[in-house]
């Protein structure tokens, strides 16, 4: 059985938005057994200079036994990546952003070497919501370039988004009403998936 890694970084748990596409996405997927990285209980800080340099004395020893690199390893071992997060200040929140510090390793999700992708993944979901009225494709909207970026330099080939945007902006009955859409569009995406 296929493998799907779930990054989870809906930090507001049940009361989260995004959570519910995720939990509309999951329930329609069949196919993957699923490994969850819950981000709110994560214990990771941002890289600094000791880290940095204790992780490059380590790559480039080729030293990957190290508690360290657990993430990296979890993360290219995947055969599809989904990451669930709401918009954050114009893109995604601090955590997320850590937790992709801590997978991005030379010699296991890239080779820098050649600037190829090592991860096996062959695809990357997000799935997102947004309090803001700004639409897909937005210059405001910097996580999803983000992603798409990460995708191509990890050497996953295919990247879907599905989000659902505006939801502070409106009535409450045109926020639930622009959720349920995402969902349905979180779970088609999902079924689409059998066919690989």
């Amino acid at each position: 059985m296929k493998k799907a890694l779930f990054v989870d970084g809906c930090l507001r748990k049940e009361q989260s938005r995004t959570a519910r596409l995720s939990r509309a996405f999951f329930s329609a997927l069949e196919g993957y057994g699923v490994e969850r990285v819950d981000l709110d209980e994560l214990d990771i800080l941002p890289l600094g200079r000791k880290e940095m340099e204790e992780r490059n004395a380590l790559t480039a020893a080729g030293e990957y036994g190290h508690p360290m690199f657990d993430l990296a390893k979890q993360f290219a071992m995947a055969d599809m990546i989904i990451i669930a997060a709401p918009f954050w200040d114009m893109g995604i929140p601090a955590k997320l952003k850590t937790y992709l510090e801590h997978v991005s390793v030379s010699g296991i999700a890239f080779d820098s070497a050649t600037c190829e992708g090592k991860c096996r993944a062959e695809r990357m979901i997000f799935l997102t919501t947004r309090g803001l009225a700004i639409e897909d494709g937005d210059e405001q909207e910097q996580a999803t370039p983000y992603l798409k970026a990460l995708c191509r330099f990890f050497g996953i080939e295919t990247f879907a988004s599905v989000s659902a945007f505006g939801l502070d902006v409106t009535s409450p009955a045109e926020c639930e009403s622009r959720l349920r859409r995402a969902e349905e569009e979180a779970s088609l995406l999902a079924k689409s998936l059998e066919e690989f």
